[in-house]
């Protein structure tokens, strides 16, 4: 199974602050784990929400809000794409990252064509696998 695990942001991230080097260093070895296990298919941290937009699409038009965006506890700071046999082996995965106290990470399953049931046709199931394939290909 693939999922999405998502670093929230706290005050520190979203007022800038960048990690200590002991944490960067940390945070790399960690990362390294991953990539030799197989575990890990992506991971980027993200800049501030102050440097970012929100578009909302309520009516006809869409509205753009420029950041900072207020409630820090719902804003993301960083996030990982990894492939795992459950939702246990990720949290057994992330109790062993270098994050300390206060620190909150989500785990989210990823769905997968299979799961769409009956809704994912076979025109659409082709069309995501060409998506998906093409994306492949620039890497």
């Amino acid at each position: 199974m693939r999922c999405m695990v998502l670093v929230k942001a706290s005050k520190d991230s979203e007022a800038g602050v960048l990690p200590s080097t002991e944490l960067l260093t940390n945070m790399g070895k960690f990362n390294e784990e991953l990539v030799k296990a197989g575990v890990m298919l992506a991971g980027e941290g993200l800049q501030p929400s102050s440097k970012g937009k929100r578009i909302a699409f309520t009516g006809s038009k869409p509205t753009i809000t420029d950041g900072p965006f207020s409630e820090t506890k719902e804003l993301v700071a960083g996030f990982w794409l990894w492939q795992v046999r459950s939702m246990e082996e990720a949290v057994e995965w992330l109790k062993r990252s270098p994050f300390g106290p206060g620190a909150e990470v989500e785990i989210r399953q990823i769905f997968e064509a299979e799961d769409f049931g009956a809704q994912m046709t076979p025109e659409i199931k082709e069309r995501e696998e060409r998506l998906r394939n093409q994306i492949n290909e620039k890497k």
